[in-house]
């Protein structure tokens, strides 16, 4: 065990952790996070995913030593990701969008589908549905739930381009 320093959702975060420990088990065992979920383990599902300096990471099979001192962005976090100075929202547009949209049903599978939204929508602004489903291609919803996901993306995206009532 090693002591080590993660960025994790704008703060120093001091951790112990061994090399090979997997960044999914520090951020909720170490840190107490809640977002990211074990799902499978295997990086198939994407209940465990964060933004690594941006970039949708599955934390389940990235290893505390690759994160160096990249930003780690967790759902927790992701409403202060991008924000404008001053911007005091309590959800990010897409975790608004995805309650608005009822989009959530079992919880499984909300935290990779929001992080995998907030990074497509980081990059295109006005994504087709086409663009929507492949994005969110490996992400898996236990539910069924993809028509809400897929209108909640639509909505926070209308939102963050300015439309008032997505």
């Amino acid at each position: 065990m090693e002591q080590r320093e993660l960025r994790v959702d704008g703060r120093q975060r001091r951790i112990e952790a061994s090399r090979d420990t997997p960044l999914l088990y520090v951020l909720t065992d170490e840190l107490g996070l809640k977002g990211p979920r074990f799902g499978c383990g295997l990086a198939q599902c994407g209940a465990c995913s964060v933004l690594l300096d941006g970039v949708e990471v599955r934390s389940c099979v990235t290893s505390v030593s690759a994160v160096g001192r990249r930003e780690i962005t967790t759902l927790e976090g992701l409403a202060a990701w991008r924000a404008k100075p001053g911007d005091a929202a309590a959800l990010h547009p897409v975790q608004q969008a995805f309650i608005d949209e009822q989009a959530v049903q079992c919880g499984y599978c909300v935290n990779g589908m929001i992080i995998k939204a907030a990074e497509l929508l980081s990059k295109t602004a006005a994504p087709t549905e086409a663009q929507i489903r492949q994005a969110m291609n490996g992400h898996l919803c236990r539910c069924g739930a993809y028509p809400r996901i897929i209108k909640a993306v639509q909505r926070a995206a209308r939102v963050m381009a300015g439309q008032a009532h997505g």
